[in-house]
């Protein structure tokens, strides 16, 4: 298979590529633009170039950045070999870039080649149909978040890579699971479609999803509209004809700028007579109950007679008689 540099190389010359690469360059293509041995080895020996991995080079003497060892980690991998799982990711606009993450490269499974340090190689017997049109080579986007959750030891780790993937608008849940139906060993494979499908409905983060899962859904509580627009901002959670908002925050605030904008929510959702209720992690995660009891609290202020299932014979919705509406 032809390098996808080749036509590049044609066109521009090497010192252009070399440019547009970042001082990055790779003895395939000094070869390939007419160079000698010779003359490949002379900076190299010189110390004015430095080896990044066998055959790929750097040609400055200052820090190696994260762009750089991304596009050696390609080079060093062949012809037929692409960006995947995170760094397919991130290169497609679809997770933040962590330049603390190792580089991650899939090649043919007919292919073998010896990993580098900070580089994570992966074989695949259908790399060429998972592959974007788009240069250097990458995992299609739908693709590259299969590939995450291949390796994700916990399904909450899975599910925030899909969430935080759709919710950047550069891949739909529908092309998860197309593709997903052409990978029948994935890890986690027939717990993925209930996690799409929460995302479908509007969950945009591994907190929303575990709330309509462990709050909402396990305690049968009445379905709220998910990412509601309003005042010019969504609301996370909003139950039409209650006159409930409910706000979830992984995060913890410690700027008074983030915290006024937290308070200035609640104030307007109070200014149209809706209360809200506010959870984090930790609620969500380990008192689950207790926010249905109160979710259902509030709900009740609507209607007395509504009703919610204990999860469990300790669930703190059991008692139904210590909850009255208030």
């Amino acid at each position: 298979m032809e390098w996808w540099w080749i036509g590049h190389l044609r066109d521009r010359g090497i010192d252009a590529l070399i440019h547009e690469q970042g001082q990055v360059v790779s003895r395939a293509q000094l070869l390939a633009a007419g160079w000698p041995e010779h003359r490949i080895r002379r900076p190299l020996r010189n110390r004015r170039w430095r080896t990044i991995h066998p055959g790929v080079y750097v040609t400055h003497t200052g820090p190696i950045g994260y762009g750089e060892r991304l596009l050696a980690a390609l080079l060093y991998a062949g012809p037929e070999a692409a960006w995947s799982h995170y760094t397919a990711a991130e290169q497609l606009g679809l997770l933040k870039p962590d330049a603390n993450r190792p580089v991650f490269v899939t090649i043919p499974e007919r292919r073998k080649i010896l990993q580098r340090p900070g580089v994570v190689i992966h074989r695949d017997e259908h790399w060429a149909a998972r592959l974007a049109a788009i240069s250097p080579p990458r995992r299609t986007p739908a693709d590259a978040v299969l590939d995450i959750v291949g390796i994700t030891p916990s399904m909450d780790q899975a599910a925030a890579v899909i969430a935080e993937a759709c919710q950047s608008g550069r891949v739909a849940p529908a092309d998860i699971l197309s593709s997903l139906t052409d990978r029948p060993r994935l890890r986690h494979r027939h717990k993925l479609r209930p996690i799409i499908t929460d995302v479908v409905a509007g969950s945009h983060s591994l907190l929303e999803i575990r709330y309509l899962r462990d709050v909402e859904r396990r305690h049968g509580l009445p379905r709220g509209q998910r990412q509601r627009a309003v005042d010019h901002e969504f609301t996370d959670v909003f139950y039409s004809g209650f006159g409930l908002v409910v706000e979830l925050d992984g995060r913890l605030h410690l700027v008074p700028r983030q915290r006024w904008r937290d308070l200035d929510r609640d104030n307007r959702a109070t200014l149209r007579a809706e209360a809200t209720l506010r959870y984090g992690w930790f609620d969500v995660t380990n008192r689950a109950c207790e926010a249905a009891v109160q979710v259902l609290q509030v709900l009740r202020r609507t209607n007395p007679f509504l009703t919610a299932t204990p999860c469990c014979p300790t669930c703190a919705v059991a008692d139904l008689r210590n909850i009255s509406a208030v």
